[in-house]
């Protein structure tokens, strides 16, 4: 698609209309490599386009019409206002980038490349990224928000905590964000593979071809800075350090967190998010390394691409159910009283209990 709207628009529907489009699209440098394109090949790539547009405004509007529901009603928690208008502003920010990213591959100054046309790698990985930080975002608030109702119950966990497992947990949640953030560094480091198709080569494990490290490859573009988005030896090599890295401190992290001394400090929640990092973490590795020896088909790309957020998702789970360890909290040593709504009536009389 080469065109791009805030509303978006229909799709050609008659001949006349695709054949227009298509005439449209042949003025640009993609065209210039892609002249066995048939009619109905353009049709197929303009769907997934179209398809993906679409889509996101349709989360859009999944996100804006409950919460101008719930304004209304007067339902939106005290203090979250700010946030949703911050959520709605990165879901925006993300449409724009995503025409940003689109427009790198459709640009007259690429018309000498030799090299396959795509969308800049960067511009790629700037996509996925803001789609990241949107998505933990989202999953954060959601469970800040279940999280409500049980602040008596965490208070009172963490009062019954000696200050050395308060430590140990606020050192596990720590931990815990500094295994998201480098997961989402890896993430983004796949979408570097991905834009330039760096998964179709050095198909082989643990090395890469006959090197562990192939120098001689990794240091071929000009300037040198372009070879870390967009130098195939260089990007894969990133990412099977990032993958492998991020895997290891997420077993490192169960390890610790499931030992018999410093268990005592968790909730079942705690727990469980540990196991969901670990399980996640190995089975995403595992996923990756298969795919790439079996020369990355579009069906273990995809499960891949989603054990990515699996294993994000488990990191935030686990660093949100170790809230109770906050710095605050654990200055204190557990001795921060929970936080009481008053009744709407103030003239209401509590029951006794």
């Amino acid at each position: 698609m080469t065109t791009w709207s805030p509303l978006g628009s229909l799709p050609p529907i008659t001949q006349e209309e695709w054949e227009t489009e298509f005439d449209r699209y042949k003025q640009f440098p993609e065209w210039q490599q892609r002249k066995s394109m048939t009619l109905s090949d353009f049709k197929f790539i303009y769907g997934w386009e179209y398809g993906h547009r679409m889509l996101g405004r349709t989360v859009g509007l999944i996100f804006c019409l409950p919460w101008l529901y719930f304004t209304a009603s007067g339902k939106i928690p005290k203090g979250y206002q700010g946030r949703m208008v911050g959520l709605l502003a990165m879901g925006g920010t993300q449409g724009l980038v995503g025409w940003w990213m689109v427009r790198s591959g459709l640009g007259d100054d690429r018309r000498d490349e030799k090299r396959e046309i795509r969308v800049r790698p960067v511009r790629l990985a700037t996509h996925l990224t803001m789609a990241v930080a949107t998505y933990g975002a989202l999953l954060w608030t959601g469970l800040d928000i279940l999280g409500l109702p049980h602040q008596a119950t965490i208070a009172e966990h963490a009062s019954k905590l000696s200050k050395e497992a308060l430590r140990h947990a606020s050192r596990l949640r720590a931990a815990t964000f500094g295994l998201t953030a480098l997961t989402g560094v890896t993430i983004v480091s796949g979408a570097l593979v991905a834009g330039n198709d760096a998964g179709r080569a050095y198909n082989t494990f643990p090395k890469m071809g006959d090197d562990w490290i192939p120098t001689q490859d990794m240091w071929d573009s000009d300037p040198w800075y372009k070879n870390f988005h967009e130098n195939t030896a260089m990007v894969q090599f990133n990412h099977r350090v990032l993958g492998i890295s991020t895997a290891g401190v997420a077993l490192g992290i169960l390890g610790l967190g499931l030992s018999p001394v410093r268990a005592k400090a968790l909730t079942p929640q705690g727990r469980h998010g540990l196991y969901a990092v670990g399980i996640a973490a190995a089975g995403q590795v595992t996923l990756g390394i298969t795919a790439l020896l079996h020369y990355v088909p579009l069906s273990l790309a995809a499960a891949h691409q989603l054990g990515s957020i699996v294993v994000f998702s488990s990191g935030v789970y686990l660093a949100h159910s170790l809230r109770y360890a906050r710095p605050a909290l654990v200055r204190s040593g557990g001795r921060i009283a929970p936080k009481v709504t008053p009744p709407k009536n103030p003239h209401a009389i509590p029951n006794a209990a």
